[in-house]
């Protein structure tokens, strides 16, 4: 496995439209080390979910996971999960506030809204088809994650620019507030 770069905002690799994968692309040998290098490189940063343009590579392949993690104690689990090709469809047009942030716009935090229920369809890394329904903030990561497969940062979903703080501020002034409906809504949707 091999650490790879994140591409930070303003590289063109995060505006563009990523590609699709056949299933035999994906079962080639160099896309699984690539996932595995995805997956290393988006653990290695603490995130909470890694796409693959984020790591100069445009094909439709996002990582997730979120076990206890030091950015986002408040995140419930998430076990490793890959999907390749997802397709999004809200099951709702309920949202909620979500205090995000990204590997790619360091240092910067802002309120994007997301749907609180979806169902996923996409394959594993192995070429099986998934399809499932998350829900509450576990909903936003899926939503913020795929957004990068379209080339869309959260920047791009904020609404009120007075919403962007930093790290340390969002911390300071904001985080505290975010905790309290975040709790609610995991106890809301479980997740």
């Amino acid at each position: 496995m091999t650490l790879r770069k994140i591409a930070t905002v303003g590289h063109p690799v995060l505006r563009e439209r990523s590609r699709e994968l056949t299933r035999e692309e994906l079962l080639q040998p160099d896309t699984q080390a690539f996932i595995d290098d995805l997956i290393e490189t988006m653990h290695d940063a603490n995130g909470a979910g890694l796409a693959a343009p984020q790591i100069y590579v445009p094909i439709r392949i996002i990582a997730m996971e979120v076990k206890k993690n030091p950015r986002y104690p408040y995140k419930p689990d998430i076990p490793l999960t890959v999907l390749v090709n997802p397709v999004l469809e809200p099951l709702t047009d309920e949202t909620f506030d979500n205090y995000e942030g990204c590997l790619s716009v360091p240092n910067l935090r802002g309120v994007a809204p997301r749907f609180t229920q979806l169902r996923v369809t996409a394959l594993d890394r192995h070429g099986n088809t998934i399809e499932q329904t998350v829900r509450g903030l576990t909903a936003g990561t899926y939503q913020h994650e795929c957004d990068h497969l379209d080339g869309l940062l959260f920047l791009d979903r904020v609404r009120d620019t007075k919403t962007l703080a930093t790290w340390a501020d969002f911390e300071r002034f904001h985080m505290a507030a975010f905790v309290e409906r975040a709790t609610a809504l995991v106890a809301r949707y479980g997740s």
